[in-house]
């Protein structure tokens, strides 16, 4: 299909607040309230942290008209893009959509924060904007075959990424579907993520979102001011999706766009670690439980999910048996299953506490991680996972088709506050937590945003 650039402009630009359906609105703030906090907590927590901020305040990008959550600091719009972008990735707990394999709110909310900083936009025009930008990348995704894109060794993520981040800043600067095509096409320049991260605990995972952000911002002011990228940033030759992936179905893209909603269909995470390892870690969770397992009883685990999903951790398993970091341990199967089977759930604190644990490691070297015929076939559609417990006293197994959070099991409100409560609360206090939630679960309210991005800093 032809003109499937100037498709997705048109439609971004023309997508307004009050044209949304109600349940695409409320979702949106959900994703938005739940990605807050994770930037929140990663501003003080992420090990990757501090060698990021350094960065930018050597680099001169203090000092702007933007903010980062977590900090009472001002930044140039770039650098709180980037920085914004990075913590939001940095604990690997956002949101995520099962049949794009990536994740969405990491990208291109921290994109649309700084360009309505810079412009003084209202929180349903964030909300529009975001929402553009949740659609862009998604569609990309499964337009190129996430396992295909993989398999070249890049991170949707960030590839897909900075067109959504492009598209939701240009929005919010006010541009047209001229504009937004040509901030498509200077995009295709900076499309970029690779997967060399798994090879070695590196934290490139979260800075190239980050910059997947500040890329998709600083796209759409070179836009914005006339600066002309070429008009088919994903259908041409060189495009986009020929260039990234040997099969792609360029149809995807804008098949029912406007009428089916992906936003709908992003995840969240109740679990800081790939959503490889969620179904799994729910059923091990049920196991544990309805038994009532003890760790020390544990003879052997084998877990099972698909193909992609067990490349990424699964294998290799003699690392994954021995994580040396956060970022190991985040997608090591084994290692996650040996935390959820000790504690009987997963918090971000789990990671201090058990990365060095010996009776931890020890119970990781018991787990075997595998391809899974019946995860198989239901992938892409549901990241699914089987587990088989051993135990002195008997064998216990299950099929977890639908992990919590997905959107056929999606988490409550409730639920979501007290994740954001719990990632928030120890550095913002429970009094201003609780009205950060408030301000971002009624977004749209806000005549400006400057005075929600007030209330992520401490002390306020």
């Amino acid at each position: 299909m032809t003109n499937i650039t100037r498709k997705l402009a048109e439609f971004s630009a023309d997508l307004s607040y009050d044209a949304l359906p109600a349940d695409v609105v409320a979702r949106t703030k959900l994703l938005i309230l739940d990605i807050a906090g994770i930037i929140v907590r990663a501003r003080h927590d992420a090990e990757s942290t501090p060698s990021l901020m350094k960065s930018v305040e050597r680099l001169g990008l203090m000092g702007g008209d933007c903010s980062v959550m977590g900090d009472g600091a001002a930044y140039a719009p770039t650098a709180a893009a980037l920085v914004n972008g990075t913590l939001a990735h940095s604990l690997d707990f956002d949101d995520t959509h099962a049949a794009a394999s990536l994740h969405s709110s990491a990208p291109i909310v921290p994109a649309a924060l700084a360009a309505a900083e810079m412009t003084g936009a209202s929180g349903k025009d964030v909300i529009a904007a975001c929402v553009a930008g949740y659609e862009v990348q998604v569609r990309l995704a499964l337009a190129l075959g996430p396992s295909d894109h993989y398999d070249r060794g890049y991170h949707p993520t960030a590839t897909c990424g900075v067109f959504g981040a492009a598209v939701a800043a240009g929005k919010l600067l006010g541009m047209d579907a001229d504009g937004l095509q040509s901030a498509f096409g200077i995009a295709l320049s900076q499309a970029a993520g690779s997967m060399q991260f798994l090879a070695d605990g590196s934290w490139t995972k979260r800075s190239h979102v980050g910059q997947a952000a500040q890329n998709g911002l600083i796209c759409a002011v070179m836009a914005s001011e006339g600066f002309k990228g070429p008009n088919e940033a994903f259908e041409g030759k060189w495009g986009f999706l020929h260039a990234y992936a040997p099969d792609a179905d360029s149809d995807v893209a804008v098949a029912e766009l406007g009428e089916r909603w992906e936003t709908l269909n992003l995840a969240v995470k109740p679990y800081p670690s790939c959503r490889y390892t969620h179904a799994p870690m729910d059923g091990l969770i049920a196991l544990k439980r309805e038994h009532g397992i003890e760790a020390s009883d544990i003879e052997e685990v084998e877990v099972g999910v698909a193909e992609t999903g067990w490349k990424i951790v699964g294998n290799p398993q003699e690392a994954k048996h021995d994580p040396q970091s956060v970022v190991d341990g985040q997608f090591s199967m084994p290692f996650c299953a040996a935390v959820v089977l000790s504690e009987g759930s997963m918090v971000w604190d789990d990671y201090a506490k058990h990365i060095s644990n010996a009776d931890t490691l020890a119970l990781c070297k018991k787990v075997q991680t595998k391809v899974d015929p019946r995860a198989q076939d239901l992938f892409p559609d549901y990241m699914s996972g089987t587990v088989r417990i051993k135990t002195k006293s008997g064998e216990y197994e299950t099929l977890v088709k639908v992990p919590l959070g997905e959107p056929e099991n999606f988490m409550s409100e409730e639920e979501f506050r007290g994740k954001f409560d719990g990632l928030c609360e120890p550095y913002l206090g429970v009094e201003q937590s609780g009205k950060l939630a408030d301000a971002l679960m009624h977004l749209e309210d806000a005549n400006s945003l400057r005075s929600v991005m007030a209330l992520s800093q401490p002390g306020n």
